[in-house]
């Protein structure tokens, strides 16, 4: 007697979730270049999350995370629990976009996908490898608006900081 599996549905061209990602949204890296030359010199480091399966969408930086001029220092403890985290993203203030050793260790035992950032941190100067190291390709999804003279420069909100919000009434003169 066969075994009653239910299927569950996945629209077109989405990969199994926990399958290898083949692309990253252009936000997304955006997001961690931004990052990268914000902790500059020194290193930089984070979690990809691919959602929907298959598309890197999401940048976690996890709480304890340190970095100095040649190592960044993951608290994969601080991880929360989730199938879609698919691999990290750390720069290398040298520019240089070969793994390292340790490196290639993390790369190995932890994640599907992961990314080297290099100094000057713009769209050209990452790579992406597999667990073992080794150069894979990885498409960007989307694309950087021409008329924004600013695209993919890091500008915080100002939700936080009450003296650059604009006052929605004038307040009147005291004598």
């Amino acid at each position: 007697m066969p075994i009653f599996r239910p299927q569950r549905k996945r629209p077109p061209g989405t990969g199994r979730l926990g399958s290898s990602p083949t692309a990253i949204t252009r936000g997304c890296l955006d997001s961690a270049l931004a990052c990268a030359r914000s902790a500059y010199p020194n290193e930089f480091g984070g979690v990809l999350r691919a959602d929907p399966p298959g598309v890197i969408a999401e940048l976690l930086l996890l709480p304890g995370t340190t970095a100095g001029r040649r190592h960044a220092n993951f608290q994969l403890y601080m991880l929360p629990v989730d199938l879609a985290v698919s691999g990290t993203v750390h720069s290398h203030p040298s520019g240089a976009l070969n793994p390292s050793e340790a490196d290639t260790t993390l790369f190995r035992h932890w994640g599907k996908r992961h990314l080297i950032l290099g100094y000057p941190f713009d769209a050209g100067n990452w790579r992406a490898y597999d667990g073992n190291g080794l150069e894979v390709p990885l498409g960007v999804l989307g694309t950087r608006r021409a008329s924004d003279p600013l695209a993919g420069v890091y500008r915080p909100r100002a939700v936080h900081r009450p003296e650059t919000v604009a006052r929605a009434t004038p307040v009147p003169d005291q004598e």
